[in-house]
């Protein structure tokens, strides 16, 4: 018996690249989302500190001048933070997007090789009785042979 040929090895080989593909453009976004979880954490540090030196200033007592310059850095601050905020939110959709993607992909992979087993499986059964039709042809031939 020929040996054993999946006939859609090519597409599951061109399911597994698509599949590999995906999982480092998830892996690439997710490293996006960690960097843009630090800046906006590094920003976030940024106005509480600023918002300390206010508040420890202000309890000693500053100018109006001094006062307002601080209001106006917070409002910025959290501006940005809001920027930054809704930038993370985009990375955090792309990811999620690229995910159920790559799940998609490897349900689809899964399915492939999952057929792939159960064929390799009928053909071991078929060559398993083509070998016991063989022997129980040589044992009758053997047999007939014996009785002549």
């Amino acid at each position: 018996m020929k040996k054993f040929q999946f006939s859609l090895d090519s597409v599951l080989g061109y399911r597994q690249q698509v599949l590999d593909g995906l999982q480092n453009e998830y892996a690439q976004a997710m490293e996006k989302v960690r960097r843009q979880e630090a800046r906006k954490a590094a920003v976030e540090e940024r106005y509480r500190q600023l918002n300390q030196k206010f508040r420890e200033e202000a309890a000693v007592g500053i100018s109006v001048a001094d006062a307002l310059s601080y209001e106006g850095g917070l409002r910025l601050l959290e501006q940005e933070i809001a920027r930054e905020t809704r930038v993370l939110q985009e990375y955090r959709k792309a990811a999620e997007e690229k995910r159920q993607q790559m799940m998609q992909a490897h349900i689809d992979t899964t399915v492939l090789e999952r057929l792939k087993e159960k064929k390799l499986q009928e053909y071991q059964k078929d060559v398993q009785k083509s070998d016991e039709r063989f022997i129980d042809e040589l044992v009758s031939a053997s047999r007939y042979a014996a009785t002549d």
